[in-house]
């Protein structure tokens, strides 16, 4: 593999760009725009108490909110000084003080009347805490104490009967490293993370197609590319900073194009408050929008590559790259019989997109020397979402779209150091440096001394579903070892997951706050656990970005209202492990967090490097700055592979919507407000396209029912810019909607899609008692959001 090295960051263009402004209007009045002035004051005042450690921050650790990987204020991508409402919303969990005890230790009751926005405000956990069976309160335990039921509990269970599963919530590498290393020495491999429910198919899909799963670029290729494609992905509204990176590509000259079944405002317009002549003027973000079915997206790239093929019967050469495939790509004959075998009629009826539109698209990518491919959950949190990814690597790799600068594909990352998990080996299907699979199992046995369980762990939905296994199945979990996370408002079936988090006999909650899983019951007790925010740890922290930057963060002195008992995630696992086996606790020993970053470098080679990372500012970019780099991929043959993938049929039937989840004014599942700032929608607005509501005979702003076998959610409807049968909700209150236990074939991520029939709420309310009984109905009629 290539190993050219990043440049560093380049300078930006400062002169002014009027052809890409919104409007004269100087920002933006009158319009549905976030108010990012109002919005950067209100945070201020809002850690006014701790002012000077909420500065030190923003001004000196990497951001634990995306995956842009912006170190105090900078990136490796523009100069100058970045800063988003995205890392100023989630700045007040690194600064707030404790929870008033009087609230804490109130009745069970009284906390579950709180939402988790309303319990995130109410402060951080102070001390480790208890509610057994039967108590109606929180009470007070010792550290020693807490962990050493966690640890009598292990004990007892069979490692089959516990499971490990930690969230993208500002946890560094360290940690992830070692509470993977420590899973496996308790002999679990039931260890998850926070990807498996985001971007684990764009693991799965890159690693059989190019052979690696990251990115392959950087977000300085979108700079001077002629095309940057947008899959599924609200870049603007996930990663603020990234509007940055497309007003400077379109400088350059790159054409921006957006495939969605909404037209996302902020993938149209943004002002952007750090820029500011964008935030005078606003910029055009996207020049094009391919307004997609939800679940077209296979049909679709059908349809460019099969316009491809027929380019190539008048003249050869003329969309594929024939000198890259045959230098560098498998499997061509192969898909171009199966892409000619879909007919145009099968690939609009799939896509929603006009042969014609395809076309156009088709051909400006076929007219193009270089092309950056991103994206994010429209194409992951699918059934099919391998194929889907593997089907975008079939365009770079027909094209040669790889390997080189202005090219590549690339996962666009929501979160700080998700990337960084599954390289550390916090996964059932790997360890660090490669798979849970042959050699790389006996080279992690050398190096960490002890033999690894030879069993595979399960996947989160998948160890959820087992704590309701009968009580003598080997599977059955017994305790969940949580760190943060809600998976009642990131799973799907929300009512199903409370009754498995009821069901275990101990579960765990490592966490900075408390959220409304932390207060189900459970058969014996909830241990909850107060952890450091990745800016207390001591000896600072790395975190992998999505383009492979491995910053380090330092630890951050000053905290006025510092909570005196919680302490570093890595180093609470590794107590947890001395317990349970004292007698080989010397194999899980690190001394502090260099020695951790020294073992990673060995575990994982392409984080060495990581060892030499120790002050703030200090950065390396694992892999170089492009995989695959002159098209020779890190497969066992070097060449990438192209791979044949059928249409999927979604189901629909007749009258039925296809509904998706979308993001409003949150961080994942933590929502900032009630409002969504981009487009007016409330939390229970149903998105729906104005002609599909005149013929449901819905006016704007009407009570709707959604239902099908799976759940009822009722909102009201909002007419939007949406392609035709298709409807969006918010996550996580659409969840109710969802399926359980239905995940993709590959990476087993759940699927957050699916059919429902829409209805006026007052006509289902007169129909329920005689059609409806069968379904749940709880709260029907109280009001949404009530």
């Amino acid at each position: 593999m290539g190993q050219t090295k990043h440049n560093g960051p380049i300078k930006k263009i400062k002169k002014p760009a009027p052809e890409h402004w919104v409007s004269p209007i100087p920002f933006g009045l009158g319009k549905v725009k976030p108010k990012h002035i109002r919005d950067t004051v209100k945070v201020a005042w809002d850690n006014k108490d701790n002012l000077s450690y909420a500065k030190n921050i923003i001004t000196k650790g990497v951001c634990d909110g995306c995956a842009l990987g912006v170190s105090g204020l900078y990136d490796q991508t523009l100069t100058g000084p970045h800063i988003c409402t995205t890392r100023l919303n989630v700045l007040r969990l690194n600064t707030m003080p404790a929870i008033e005890e009087t609230i804490l230790h109130s009745d069970i009751d009284e906390l579950r009347k709180f939402t988790s926005t309303e319990l995130r405000q109410l402060g951080r956990i102070p001390y480790p805490m208890i509610r057994r069976k039967g108590e109606r309160k929180f009470s007070r335990l010792t550290w020693d104490e807490a962990i050493d039921m966690v640890a009598d509990k292990m004990k007892q269970l069979d490692p089959k009967q516990y499971s490990f599963y930690l969230t993208s919530r500002g946890i560094t590498n360290e940690s992830y490293y070692v509470a993977g290393k420590v899973s496996r020495f308790l002999g679990t491999n039931h260890i998850d993370n926070a990807s498996r429910i985001c971007h684990s198919p764009s693991k799965t899909a890159l690693k059989r197609s190019v052979g690696v799963g990251a990115s392959t670029a950087n977000y300085q290729d979108w700079i001077g590319t002629d095309v940057l494609l947008f899959w599924g992905s609200v870049a603007s509204n996930s990663s603020p900073v990234s509007t940055k990176y497309m007003l400077e590509a379109k400088k350059k000259g790159t054409k921006i194009v957006v495939i969605n079944p909404y037209r996302e405002p902020s993938m149209d317009k943004y002002w952007i408050p750090s820029n500011t002549e964008s935030a005078l003027f606003g910029t055009k973000i996207a020049d094009d929008f391919y307004q997609i079915n939800i679940g077209g997206d296979i049909a679709f790239m059908h349809g460019i590559m099969k316009h491809w093929f027929d380019l190539e019967e008048i003249k050869h050469g003329s969309a594929v790259n024939h000198e890259f495939v045959k230098k560098h790509v498998n499997g061509f004959d192969e898909l171009k019989a199966s892409v000619q075998a879909h007919s145009w009629e099968q690939i609009t009826k799939s896509s929603g997109v006009t042969q014609e539109r395809i076309i156009e698209l088709s051909e400006l990518l076929a007219n193009s020397k270089n092309a950056v491919f991103a994206w994010a959950l429209g194409l992951t949190m699918h059934s099919f979402a391998t194929d889907n990814i593997s089907q975008v690597a079939n365009l770079a790799l027909l094209r040669g779209f790889l390997g080189r600068k202005y090219n590549g594909l690339m996962p666009f990352r929501g979160h700080s150091s998700v990337q960084g998990s599954g390289e550390m080996g916090a996964d059932p299907f790997v360890l660090p440096g490669g798979d849970f699979k042959g050699d790389n199992i006996n080279r992690i046995e050398d190096l960490w001394g002890f033999e690894l369980p030879r069993w595979q762990g399960d996947v989160v939905g998948v160890t959820l579903e087992n704590i309701l296994l009968p009580e003598d199945h080997e599977r059955k979990i017994k305790l969940y070892y949580l760190s943060g996370g809600n998976f009642l408002e990131t799973m799907p079936d929300p009512d199903y997951v409370e009754k498995a988090l009821s069901e275990l006999e101990i579960r765990v909650h490592q966490d900075i706050i408390l959220n409304t899983s932390t207060l189900v019951d459970a058969k014996e007790a909830v241990i909850v656990l107060p952890a450091k925010t990745r800016y207390e740890q001591e000896g600072g922290g790395t975190s992998t970005s999505t383009e492979r930057m491995v910053y380090f963060s330092p630890q951050i002195e000053g905290n006025k209202n510092k909570i005196e008992e919680a302490r570093t995630e890595w180093k609470i696992y590794i107590d947890l492990a001395k317990r349970v086996k004292p007698d080989k606790s010397h194999l899980v020993e690190f001394r502090d967090a260099q020695e951790v970053r020294e073992e990673i470098a060995q575990a994982n080679s392409n984080y060495d490097g990581v060892q030499h990372l120790n002050k703030q500012g200090d950065v390396f970019q694992w892999g170089g700055a492009w995989l695959c780099e002159g098209g020779v991929c890190p497969t066992p043959d070097g060449r990438g592979n192209l791979i044949p993938v059928e249409i999927p049929d979604l189901e629909k039937k007749p009258g039925d919507f296809y509904l998706t989840t979308r993001r409003g004014k949150q961080f994942n599942s933590m929502i900032y407000k009630e409002t969504d700032p981009l487009n007016g929608a409330e939390r229970y607005d149903v998105l729906l396209n104005s002609e599909d509501a005149r013929s449901l005979r819905v006016q704007d702003g009407e009570a709707v029912v959604l239902h099908n076998s799976y759940g009822i959610f009722q909102g009201q409807a909002r007419f939007a810019d949406i392609a035709r049968g298709n409807v969006g909700v918010h996550f996580p209150e659409g969840n109710f909607l969802l399926p359980k236990g239905r995940y993709e074939r590959f990476a087993k991520i759940p699927d957050y899609n699916v059919g429902v029939k829409i209805e006026k709420a007052e006509k289902f309310n007169a129909r329920k008692d005689t059609q409806y009984l069968e379904k749940r109905v709880d709260d029907l009629e109280d009001t949404p959001g009530a």
